[in-house]
């Protein structure tokens, strides 16, 4: 399993990211997760869609809080065929509890808790602390990524807006 260290820090402290690294161009990989009713989610569920997947540590923190809501909010207004995925290793019962406090409606949240699946695939997982990296990629029509950013400290938040306009240009 690839390793990389250097690329994202936790309050200044450098952390190892496991997993292939994905780049603009790539095909996405696939992947396994965990709806919050326990249903299992892939790649190929979304065909045909262009998918703005977020990873996120966990929904219960501040900053990841902030940023399911705020894509909860701008996926409202996107084009049918954008589907909007947050992605986290909190257990799926959590999710659910958290959503529906939320008002989460326009995002699909999903459970990496599993088995790591996504997070190993997209290279976003976190070894010291088994959490996902707070990232975003942009999958297009013909499931290849269009936009990629891993945010280099986990306290900080995405670029939502140049995300949203890479996921409206691969319509």
């Amino acid at each position: 399993m690839s390793e990389r260290s250097g690329i994202i820090t936790f309050q200044g402290n450098g952390l190892t990211l496991q997993g292939s690294p994905i780049e603009v161009g790539d095909s996405a990989p696939d992947f396994s997760v965990l709806t919050t009713e326990l249903a299992p989610k892939t790649l190929a569920d979304y065909t045909g869609k262009v998918i703005l997947l977020v990873t996120v540590p966990s929904l219960d923190t501040p900053v990841c809080d902030v940023e399911a809501r705020r894509f909860n909010q701008e996926a409202a207004d996107l084009h049918e065929d954008i589907k909007v995925l947050t992605v986290s290793t909190d257990l799926p019962f959590a999710q659910a509890r958290w959503c529906g406090a939320s008002g989460i409606e326009s995002v699909e949240v999903l459970s990496d808790h599993k088995d790591l699946s996504l997070g190993l695939a997209y290279g976003v997982a976190i070894k010291e602390l088994r959490l996902l990296a707070r990232s975003v990629f942009v999958i297009n029509r013909d499931q290849k990524i269009v936009y990629s950013q891993i945010v280099p400290e986990v306290t900080n938040e995405p670029d939502y807006e140049a995300a949203i306009k890479a996921a409206q240009a691969a319509l």
